[in-house]
């Protein structure tokens, strides 16, 4: 596996996936729909835990399957985003911020895997 990180903490990727995460986190946090609020927290957190998980595995195989399950999760935050602020959930600046971040988290994804794709 060409990999130029010795821990995945290192990773841009996984940078930004854990700023999001925070992110997500303060935007829902007085949010009442409990059951709404969980379902976008777990899925942002999704995103940064399966880049570290990948990374963990040791192979690119592997990486590249956890790279697709984030890609995964990225898009239902976005999913998610749009929904709540239909419902109010979020103002629209914050849904703006946190739609532009995850549709830059999701590119990275794709540009990491295809990268690993080609190392292989």
């Amino acid at each position: 596996m060409v990999m130029r990180f010795l821990r995945f903490e290192d990773m841009k990727i996984w940078k930004e996936s854990k700023v999001l995460a925070y992110d997500v986190y303060v935007a829902f946090k007085d949010c009442r729909d409990y059951a709404f609020r969980d379902q976008i927290q777990r899925a942002a957190v999704s995103v940064m835990n399966n880049i570290a998980e990948g990374y963990e595995r040791g192979t690119n195989n592997h990486f590249i399957n956890h790279l697709k399950t984030a890609k995964g999760s990225c898009g239902e935050v976005r999913s998610m985003l749009h929904l709540a602020v239909m419902l109010k959930y979020i103002t629209q600046e914050e849904f703006e911020n946190l739609l532009v971040r995850s549709e830059e988290i999701s590119k990275m994804l794709v540009g990491f895997i295809n990268q690993l794709r080609e190392s292989k």
